[in-house]
């Protein structure tokens, strides 16, 4: 993949910004609060439809505007396409996938790839469960392009199931029904847990290798924290559950705190309370990782989702570095630049060109932004 030409109108700070890239090697630079970041942001927007910036669609927009458009040209197996959103809340955005309209998210998220790196992820680590499980489904979705429906619908369910037990108490409560929200929770639930063991198996031995070669006598290791199957350490060795095996003990589970659930009024088990723990040397990196150990964590990860996507798809994702290398030190600084295949297109944003060798330099289209003009 490869990205041709970006057009945004009334997007953050940019009224009308066009951009055509022609290198592999893309670099923003310029001074803080001038819009390196919001170019960035609107690739990334172009390829998941979120933003960790945004709280709201009117966010994105440029003050005082209602409507937003962000067009993308790109290159995929050898032919052109391309992408498009309209922004005008509060109704529905438009998008669509060479020219043609889609109504399904997953439709249209499904045909970019990119992998972004920014500062905020540094603190992945010492964030909430919440943050960690947002990573790891968006990374998923780069791969499995079901996992998003997949997504929504148990997040359906389990809202369904929410709202009537706040609801039970002024309601009759049916415990018939009660039970059909358990069911379809755990039969959704566990075709998600799946997915998530299956990708951390795959991309642990992928992460492993990046950590050893920054951090020689450190072992990075993964285990993820199922409210259904309890803590599971991931490695190639690791033998994935059938999908009818979880159903069961998903099932179990769910019945085990049901009446917990019911004095609680809350959801207690399942996916959407799972979390990710990260080892060094058996170690939990939460609690006792220095912050360049967990830079090289998420640096690790970062690169390790790069080879991933290309394995599993066959594509080389666009990788976005929203000015990490201020927040790395020297060795990360280099391994980061050297380990990227230059057949990946990546684009860069920094405060200036002072970080970068001449070796790296060379054949890098460079856009400097002065008062939000890009020259």
């Amino acid at each position: 993949m490869k990205l041709k030409k970006l057009e945004l109108v009334n997007f953050r700070n940019y009224k009308d910004l066009d951009l055509n890239f022609n290198s592999n090697k893309i670099l923003i630079v310029g001074k803080n609060a001038r819009g390196k970041t919001n170019i960035l942001e609107s690739i990334y927007y172009l390829s998941s439809l979120k933003s960790h910036r945004a709280k709201t669609e009117n966010e994105l927009i440029y003050w005082g505007e209602s409507v937003a458009n962000l067009k993308l040209n790109f290159e995929k197996d050898n032919n052109d396409s391309k992408l498009e959103i309209i922004l005008n809340p509060p109704k529905k955005k438009i998008l669509k996938v060479n020219e043609i309209k889609k109504n399904k998210y997953s439709e249209f998220i499904s045909q970019l790839k990119t992998v972004n790196f920014e500062v905020d992820d540094l603190l992945l680590l010492r964030g909430t469960p919440e943050n960690r499980r947002e990573w790891l489904d968006l990374a998923i979705n780069q791969i499995y392009s079901a996992y998003y429906d997949r997504l929504n619908k148990y997040n359906k369910i389990k809202q369904q199931k929410i709202n009537y037990l706040k609801n039970s108490k002024v309601l009759t409560f049916d415990a018939n029904l009660f039970d059909v929200y358990n069911s379809q929770m755990a039969i959704a639930g566990s075709n998600i847990l799946y997915l998530r063991l299956k990708f951390l198996k795959e991309i642990i031995k992928y992460a492993k290798i990046m950590h050893k070669n920054i951090a020689c006598d450190e072992e990075l290791d993964i285990v993820y924290n199922s409210t259904i199957l309890g803590d599971i350490f991931l490695d190639e060795n690791y033998i994935l559950p059938g999908i009818n095996e979880i159903v069961e003990i998903y099932n179990q589970k769910l019945e085990e705190k049901r009446e917990l659930e019911l004095l609680r009024l809350q959801s207690l088990v399942g996916v959407h309370r799972d979390d990710i723990s990260y080892f060094i040397n058996n170690i939990d990196s939460k609690k006792f990782a220095s912050q360049g150990q967990q830079r090289t964590i998420v640096l690790s990860l970062k690169l390790a989702q790069v080879n991933l996507i290309n394995e599993k798809t066959g594509y080389n994702p666009i990788l976005l570095l929203d000015d990490v290398l201020a927040e790395l030190d020297d060795l990360r600084q280099s391994y980061l630049l050297e380990t990227i295949n230059e057949n990946i297109q990546t684009i860069i944003s920094s405060v200036d060109t002072y970080q970068f060798d001449k070796k790296y330099l060379k054949n890098v289209q460079i856009f400097n932004i002065n008062d939000k003009i890009l020259k």
